[in-house]
């Protein structure tokens, strides 16, 4: 352990009289978001684009054991969540585990971490704007209009929402999540009137006899199940929002554990409970990764409009993912331009207390997706699901070391742990790591795409080395000045 660490851990342990936070990022922000707006952020964290259109695809690769990767990977999802979670009992802020990282790693691991999250946000920001063009073109009325010009007005809606407040934030978040929740229920709750009655979709009896009868569990053998492992980590990759929406929360000790221990029945009802009745429904081989799978459904079932109104609501989970992008990368970088880590413009904020700098930079990242979408619409979505699962997988690596580290100094004396915990640790932390990496090296066996996106970890390498020798002055500055203010 180093000694800037100990001086790290010793100073967040007893913080200065002054009231000066343990995280300057964490300064100037309002405490506006109720536990209602917590609570449907987690629940939208969980259901998003990586369901509602991604599990199309994975349906017709994978066929029904689909199930089973999304119940594997949401276990691991929720250990992270659950080490965030007792992160942030113990330390509540803004800058969530990039904080951490800078307390447990130093300045080079919260550097890594926050760039890292901005290429998972930024490509996120480019997937969630490709969907909702993908979406809209489901309506004749659009199909003339470019892939690219609906993209582009997307980012624009967002963006200009996102800018005005948090509460504004929160209150989108809440009632899109509300959106989500109540038409997936409804959705459960057709297949099982479905399943019950035997009413005909497109042709096909519902029931196990539709699994059994196209290949069974397993119609295509082990290997596309796991090689859509790392595809499936994406759609979970929303998750960590609940620590970045913490630091704007006044009872974050009474909101994040109700909020961290509802996500896993989440998992398991809504992502394993609906590939399960999808499967139940139609063959994977209908589904298709241009449609979303609950669109194709609602479309065969013969009820007027009710492909229309599923392909409105996951339009509206697509527009609610880019939401939470926005806002949790301006805080993100907030936190790391404070330390000098991030370029000077996105530490400011605006009248309202939102850190519109740091907004408008991923902005500007979503704003190539447009030219993508430009270029290549047809592998737009693929192309950077993949570029942002090196982010996600990076990211909660780092949140995993953290936790481990946070457990040793817990152990050594120098920090106390709250009454949430994660359980099982070291092993809990290590089988994640291990599991999230071996995710990242299965995107090897798809030349196409996967291969093609780790090709690019030596680049990135690169970048994150080069912009580190270009930032260390202003973050050795930074922390002179902290270290003056603190004394």
């Amino acid at each position: 352990m180093s000694k800037d660490s100990v001086h790290t851990a010793q100073v967040v342990e007893h913080p200065p009289t002054t009231g000066t936070p343990a995280d300057a990022g964490d300064a100037g922000y309002s405490k506006d978001l109720k536990h209602r707006h917590i609570n449907m952020i987690a629940i939208g964290g969980a259901i998003g684009t990586g369901l509602f259109l991604g599990a199309g695809g994975r349906l017709h690769n994978a066929g029904p054991a689909l199930a089973l990767a999304y119940l594997v990977c949401g276990v691991f999802a929720f250990f992270v969540v659950r080490a965030l979670g007792e992160l942030v009992l113990y330390r509540p802020s803004s800058g969530s585990f990039v904080s951490y990282a800078r307390e447990f790693l130093g300045e080079k691991g919260a550097y890594v971490a926050g760039w890292m999250y901005f290429l998972n946000w930024s490509t996120t920001g480019i997937a969630d704007i490709t969907a909702v063009a993908l979406y809209t073109h489901y309506w004749s009325f659009f199909t003339p209009v470019p892939q690219w010009v609906l993209a582009l007005i997307a980012l624009a809606v967002v963006l200009t929402v996102n800018l005005i407040s948090v509460k504004i934030f929160g209150e989108m978040e809440f009632w899109f999540s509300i959106v989500k929740v109540v038409t997936l229920v409804a959705f459960m709750l057709i297949s099982i009137f479905l399943l019950a009655t035997q009413h005909d979709v497109d042709g096909y009896k519902p029931g196990l006899s539709v699994i059994t009868d196209h290949g069974g569990f397993l119609p295509h053998g082990v290997m596309p199940v796991i090689l859509v492992m790392q595809g499936v980590i994406f759609a979970y990759a929303a998750l960590e929002l609940v620590g970045v929406a913490a630091g704007e929360t006044s009872e974050p000790e009474k909101v994040v554990p109700r909020a961290v221990n509802s996500i896993m029945w989440r998992v398991g009802l809504f992502y394993v409970g609906s590939v399960v009745l999808l499967a139940l429904l139609l063959p994977g081989s209908v589904y298709s990764a241009d449609e979303s799978p609950f669109v194709t459904v609602l479309s065969k079932i013969g009820v007027p409009a009710a492909g229309d109104v599923m392909n409105l609501v996951v339009l509206t989970a697509a527009m609610s993912s880019l939401n939470s992008g926005l806002y949790s990368t301006g805080r993100i970088l907030r936190s790391m331009a404070m330390a000098g880590s991030a370029p000077k413009f996105t530490r400011v904020m605006s009248r309202s207390q939102v850190p519109y700098g740091g907004i408008l930079l991923t902005c500007g990242i979503c704003v190539l997706g447009v030219g993508l979408n430009y270029l290549v619409p047809s592998q737009a979505f693929e192309i950077v699901l993949n570029v942002a699962s090196l982010g996600i997988v990076s990211t909660w690596v780092i949140i995993m070391i953290c936790h481990l580290i946070f457990v040793r100094r817990a152990k050594a004396g120098l920090v106390t742990r709250p009454d949430f915990r994660l359980r099982g640790s070291p092993v809990t932390e290590i089988a994640t790591v291990a599991f999230l990496l071996a995710c990242l090296g299965l995107m090897w066996n798809d030349p196409d795409v996967g291969r093609k996106t780790l090709m690019l970890i030596p680049l990135i390498l690169v970048l994150l080395v080069a912009g580190w020798f270009g930032v260390r002055r202003r973050v050795v500055q930074e922390a002179e000045t902290s270290q003056d203010v603190t004394r």
